[in-house]
């Protein structure tokens, strides 16, 4: 896919991968409607930046886990900028929860990691099919090698990730031939999300050291790989990991 003149929206796109992400696709000529929940500066602050690359854009405010709020989020984005073509579905979050304190998982914890991690993804699919249709367009989950491992923040969101894995293969069988559908598994990102961690510093160096490529991934390092799925007109149904080698240490 040629993204010069496409329009594609990436949730949860205020700051870190998000961010990236909505600048990578304006400089490769798309129009980037933002999505935020609650960084409403940042946000404003992405899009900003996507009319300096030249590009137009739209600050929308969503829960992706309200599906009458995706819905709206969908239809403003087509409204606004005429089209979608792709949709990044990068919006997360966690409970950072040892694995083995299972009394410590509420039941708040799994209704809103799912909802978010999971129920999200599907809601913005399903409200931005038609769109997509239209243009043969794409979609990328922004998924984790916890969906793959099974070690990450907390059980819920190792359950959230491998399930929205699932869900990209079945996306993508149920949407081809006119919408692919992908996701990228990430490992340790260097972020806000992941600076807010006691000890930040050691698991930083720890994961760079445990990985056969002595590095964790950055916040635009990721973004190449989305766009790179984005762009890639035969590659569909596919869990592509990228974290410097990590799960095969």
């Amino acid at each position: 896919m040629d993204l010069e003149g496409k329009v594609a929206l990436v949730t949860g796109s205020a700051v870190g991968t998000g961010r990236e992400t909505a600048l990578a696709l304006a400089r490769r000529g798309a129009d980037v409607a933002v999505n935020y929940s609650r960084s409403s500066a940042e946000a404003e602050e992405t899009a900003e930046m996507i009319r300096k690359l030249g590009r137009r854009t739209v600050c929308l405010r969503a829960d992706v886990g309200d599906d009458a709020a995706v819905r709206g989020m969908v239809k403003t984005t087509v409204d606004e900028l005429g089209a979608l073509d792709v949709l990044v579905n990068n919006a997360g979050t966690t409970s950072f929860i040892p694995h083995d304190r299972l009394d410590d998982v509420d039941e708040s914890a799994w209704e809103r990691i799912l909802s978010v991690n999971l129920k999200g993804p599907f809601y913005a699919v399903r409200a931005a099919a038609e769109a997509l249709r239209r243009g043969n367009g794409a979609v990328v989950n922004v998924s984790s090698v916890a969906g793959v491992t099974g070690a990450g923040s907390s059980i819920p969101y190792c359950a959230s990730k491998a399930a929205l894995n699932n869900m990209t293969v079945t996306l993508a069988r149920a949407l081809a031939p006119h919408i692919r559908v992908n996701a990228v598994a990430p490992g340790f990102i260097d972020t806000r999300w992941f600076k807010e961690l006691e000890h930040y510093d050691v698991i930083k160096q720890m994961s760079a050291e445990r990985a056969p490529l002595k590095k964790v991934c950055k916040p635009e390092d990721v973004a190449k790989v989305i766009v790179d799925l984005v762009t890639s007109d035969l590659i569909t149904g596919q869990v592509l990991i990228v974290d410097g080698g990590m799960t095969i240490a």
